[in-house]
C-alpha cells in the first residue's frame, strides 16, 4: 500500500496521512462515510492536497463534502479549512465558538503562529485564507450535528490544551474525535504493539487542571475507540487516557523544577526527554528509534507552553 492511501479504521471512519511538515503519520484527517460526508481536522494549507487525493482514492467528490470539523482552530488542524473549503462549494465548516472569528480573520493565529516557528512559518502554514462567515457553524457544549439518519454527532467542550477545543462523539463507532486535549498517540510504536501516549502542552492556553478534567471525562465515558489529532487510532482508550494523565504529572512537576532552577524549554525538553528514554527503554525500545523525531518536536513545543502556563500562574 502506497503511503498516501487511506486507511481504513472502521467500515465507514477512514484517515489520510496530511504529512504535516513533512513527516508521516503526523497529523491526519478523518473521514466519516455517511449520508452527509464529514471531514474531522485540515490540517495546515499543505496537507490539503493530501486530503483531495485521499478523498478521491476514497471513491467522493469534493462536492460531496458536506461538513468540515476541525478539534480546535491551531494551524495544524485548521489551518488548511480555508483553502479546502474554496474546492468543497457544498461544505460548511464547523467549529467551537470561541474559534470561529479567529476561522474568519485568521490575522491573530497567523501572528502567534509566526512568533513560534518564525521563518519556517511559511513552509509549514502558508497560505492561511479566511473563512467566509456565512459557511461557518459554530457548536458548542452539548451540541448536535446529524450527518445520517442513523448517526447524530455531539460535541464537548475539552478544554486544557487551548480553549477553543471541543471533542465530538460518534455513538456510531463508541468513540471519541479528542483533538489535541487528550494527548498525542503515537502510532509508529502502536504499529510494533506498544500503546504510548503523552500530554500536548503547547502554549498558549495550555492548564493542566482543565486539561485533566476534560481528560478524566473521556476516562469515565468508557468509549471504544479513540480517534487523535496526532495520530490515529487506539481501542484501548482507557489505557491510553490514564497513561497521559500519568505523563502530565510527571510534565507539570519536571517544569516546576525546571523553573525553580530557571532553566530554558531547551532544558525543560531534555529533562522530559530522560524520562521518556527510560521508560521506553523498559519496553525494548532503542534510542535511536524513528519516533523519537516526532517526540522531541512535541517535547520542544511542549516544554514552552509548560513554562508559559508557570509564568502567567506566578504573575497572578
Amino acid at each position: 500500500m502506497d503511503k498516501k492511501d487511506p486507511v481504513a479504521l472502521t467500515d465507514r471512519i477512514s484517515l489520510i496521512d496530511g504529512f504535516d511538515m513533512g513527516i508521516a503519520e503526523r497529523t491526519g484527517t478523518y473521514v466519516i462515510n455517511e449520508e452527509n460526508l464529514t471531514i474531522i481536522e485540515t490540517g495546515p494549507s499543505p496537507s490539503v492536497a493530501y486530503i483531495k487525493e485521499g478523498l478521491e482514492k476514497l471513491g467522493h467528490q469534493l462536492t460531496d463534502v458536506k461538513y468540515i470539523i476541525v478539534t480546535h482552530i491551531h494551524l495544524d488542524h485548521a489551518g488548511g479549512a480555508g483553502l479546502l473549503l474554496q474546492d468543497c462549494p457544498n461544505a460548511k465548516l464547523v467549529v467551537h465558538p470561541k474559534g470561529a472569528r479567529h476561522l474568519a480573520d485568521p490575522t491573530r493565529l497567523v501572528a502567534g503562529a509566526k512568533m513560534v516557528y518564525g521563518d519556517r512559518f511559511d513552509k509549514l502554514f502558508a497560505p492561511v485564507l479566511p473563512v467566509p462567515e456565512e459557511r461557518i457553524l459554530v457548536k458548542g457544549e452539548g451540541d448536535i450535528l446529524e450527518i445520517g439518519q442513523q448517526c447524530i454527532l455531539e460535541f464537548w467542550d475539552s478544554p486544557g490544551h487551548a480553549n477553543h477545543h471541543f471533542a465530538i462523539i460518534d455513538p456510531g463507532s463508541n468513540a471519541v474525535f479528542t483533538g489535541d486535549t487528550a494527548g498525542i498517540h503515537y502510532e509508529q510504536l502502536a504499529k510494533e504493539g506498544i500503546n504510548f501516549h503523552l500530554p500536548s502542552t503547547s502554549p498558549n492556553q495550555f492548564n493542566p487542571d482543565l486539561m485533566r478534567t476534560s481528560i478524566l471525562r473521556m476516562k469515565n465515558e468508557g468509549f471504544s475507540r479513540a480517534f487523535y489529532g496526532h495520530y490515529g487510532m487506539t481501542d484501548k482508550p482507557g489505557e491510553a487516557f490514564g497513561q497521559t494523565l500519568e505523563w502530565l504529572e510527571i510534565f507539570t512537576n519536571e517544569a516546576e523544577s525546571a523553573l525553580q532552577a530557571g532553566e530554558n524549554h531547551f532544558e525543560l525538553a531534555a529533562r522530559l526527554k530522560k524520562h521518556i528514554h527510560r521508560h521506553l527503554r523498559s519496553l525494548g525500545i532503542e534510542d535511536n528509534h524513528e519516533v523519537y523525531m516526532l517526540i522531541e518536536l512535541d517535547l520542544m513545543v511542549g516544554a514552552m507552553g509548560l513554562l508559559d502556563y508557570l509564568d502567567k500562574k506566578k504573575d497572578k
